[in-house]
């Protein structure tokens, strides 16, 4: 477990983060880093075309200047490359979709405590509500980090010889595209919401990829799964749920595959003890105030869940990824 050295600025950093963290929210809800990623502009002529008030958008193109994220001249500002890259709707890499989604959790961070009073959520589902700039955050910001993560994973993984992938709770459909490219002779279902398709069958349309892959509308917490896969994919969907409703859902992604059928299951991993490493940590308490039962689960609790729900050779890929995440793989029974 890392050893933290505190001291008292560093608490008073931490404490007050957030300003920071609200800065750059702001800049990406009021989409001003789009107009500067190709031309310097004053905060007048900004706000003319941001309609916003020339006063308030100066104190927040000063504060994301001072963050490294603008360059100022003069009275003009214009993004840095990197802030070009990342934070431009117009770039093949905007990342304002996953933003957008911390933006949209913040109210419900806010209220952490009478989340762990009540042990219960203080937001709803954005999966299941029917709004559609969260829903598009929460779904797009699933497609920002799987387009960071999947080249990272996808080549490591050996899927030689399976045919058909079932890409369960699989949002945009980011990684059934990688597994799909990574190897020519798959095809795969993503399996989730009918609120989804749309945003899947639109990116998969993108990447050239609908002959090879298509979609199933399926509330999977209460409805079986198609049948027939020899490979299953199921990516950061078990920390929405309790433990039986992880079981269950095991179940029904065992059930989906073919005798020999390979099970994959990428989750934000704590070790053993729980109080590391320190992102999983944190995600419990965003599952906390999100969901009824969800959280982060160990490496021995995942292991447990996929061996009762039938799986063999269970097993944690050796991967080092981000944020403490891991792949713990497993075979279905033979015939």
């Amino acid at each position: 477990m890392e050893t933290r050295l505190w001291s008292v600025p560093r608490l008073l950093e931490l404490s007050g983060g957030y300003w920071s963290t609200c800065a750059l929210h702001a800049g990406v809800k009021l989409q001003l880093f789009t107009p500067l990623a190709t031309q310097p502009l004053s905060a007048g002529e900004l706000a003319a075309k941001l309609q916003a008030n020339p006063r308030g958008l100066a104190m927040l193109l000063d504060a994301l200047s001072a963050l490294g994220l603008l360059d100022k001249n003069g009275d003009r500002y214009v993004a840095t490359p990197f802030a070009a890259q990342f934070l431009s709707r117009d770039s093949a890499d905007y990342l304002g979709h996953i933003i957008m989604h911390h933006h949209h959790l913040v109210s419900s961070w806010s209220e952490l405590d009478q989340a762990v009073r009540g042990g219960g959520p203080v937001r709803e589902r954005v999966a299941h509500q029917d709004v559609a700039g969260q829903r598009e955050s929460f779904l797009m910001g699933m497609f920002n980090l799987a387009m960071l993560m999947a080249p990272k994973i996808v080549p490591n993984l050996d899927l030689a010889g399976r045919r058909r992938l079932l890409d369960l709770g699989g949002g945009p459909g980011t990684y059934a595209i990688h597994f799909c490219q990574e190897n020519p002779g798959l095809s795969a279902v993503v399996c989730d919401l009918p609120t989804t398709r749309e945003f899947a069958e639109q990116t998969v349309e993108r990447f050239g990829l609908a002959g090879r892959i298509s979609f199933v509308s399926r509330d999977f917490e209460t409805e079986e799964l198609p049948t027939g896969f020899d490979a299953a994919w199921l990516s950061h969907i078990l920390h929405s749920m309790g433990p039986e409703g992880c079981a269950a859902l095991l179940g029904k992604a065992m059930r989906s595959l073919e005798p020999g059928g390979l099970i994959l299951v990428q989750e934000f991993v704590l070790d053993d003890t729980k109080n590391a490493p320190l992102f999983p940590a944190l995600f419990s308490l965003n599952m906390l105030v999100g969901t009824a039962q969800g959280q982060s689960y160990s490496e021995s609790e995942l292991v447990a869940m996929l061996e009762a729900a039938g799986a063999r050779e269970v097993r944690r890929i050796p991967l080092q990824l981000p944020n403490g995440s891991g792949i713990i793989a497993g075979v279905a029974p033979g015939p």
